[in-house]
């Protein structure tokens, strides 16, 4: 099973906002959006919340993933 990164932390800096920014703007909770971008990889996330977090970063779902382990 691999593991994925999300790239979260690459996109908010991208547009200057913080995770609490990213937060409020997708209507994601910190605590989820915060253990997202610090995770160094996770084998499960909640589709919902990442359909939320590509729509507001204008980015495909699968842009937000970053494979660390196969």
């Amino acid at each position: 099973m691999g593991l994925v990164k999300l790239r979260i932390k690459e996109f908010a800096a991208r547009e200057g906002w913080t995770l609490k920014e990213v937060s409020e703007r997708s209507k994601v909770p910190y605590s989820t959006v915060k253990s997202y971008a610090v995770s160094p990889g996770m084998v499960m996330a909640d589709l919902t919340a990442l359909r939320k977090l590509a729509r507001t970063f204008d980015v495909l779902i699968e842009d937000l993933f970053d494979v660390v382990e196969e």
